[in-house]
């Protein structure tokens, strides 16, 4: 058996400013026909920034799907062709005012495969400095920083439960334990 699904048609219901909303039709393995609705997103970058004492920045947002105030790692949308590498320190240095060096790719994450086509690539670095903040005219945030063994507590007690967030903390924890970050 293969697993694959053909697309046999596409249509584009909504489009906003940061998704689009599209309904396809199509074929199973099995040859049968099923409907897909799929959020389509530009992407993302989020970083795992770490002082030399080894303090995470986190920052902490309001997120009006939720209703409340999220505490996760800086992020932020890539722009349409915009490379992630580049991206990830454009929204570092915005978000906390954090310059870095040593970017090291943590890999992609799926927020919710599911339903949307939504890649976020992470990184860990180390901060080289900070200075003023940057952000976007609709965006208000808090920077703080914590020891990274704090806040691979706040994920266990689920006090951070942005799943990027998680991925993040929990990687960059390993990568610092084992003496590689």
């Amino acid at each position: 058996m293969e697993l694959k699904e053909e697309t046999l048609s596409s249509e584009v219901l909504y489009r906003g400013r940061v998704v689009t909303l599209k309904k396809d039709r199509v074929r199973l393995e099995n040859g049968v026909e099923a409907a897909r609705e799929v959020v389509c997103h530009p992407g993302g970058v989020s970083a795992a920034a770490l002082t030399p004492d080894n303090r995470i920045y986190l920052v902490r947002q309001f997120r009006y799907p939720y209703k409340q105030v999220v505490l996760e790692t800086p992020a932020g949308k890539l722009e349409p062709g915009e490379d992630p590498d580049e991206a990830i320190r454009r929204e570092l240095r915005e978000e906390t005012g954090v310059t870095a060096d040593g970017f090291l790719k943590l890999g992609d994450f799926y927020p919710t495969p599911g339903y949307t086509d939504e890649i976020i690539r992470l990184y860990a670095c180390r901060a080289q400095s900070q200075g003023a903040t940057d952000f976007d005219d609709d965006e208000f945030l808090e920077v703080e920083t914590l020891p990274i063994g704090e806040a691979v507590q706040m994920v266990m007690d689920n006090r951070i439960p942005d799943g990027k967030s998680q991925a993040l903390i929990l990687r960059t924890a390993l990568l610092v334990q084992a003496g590689k970050l």
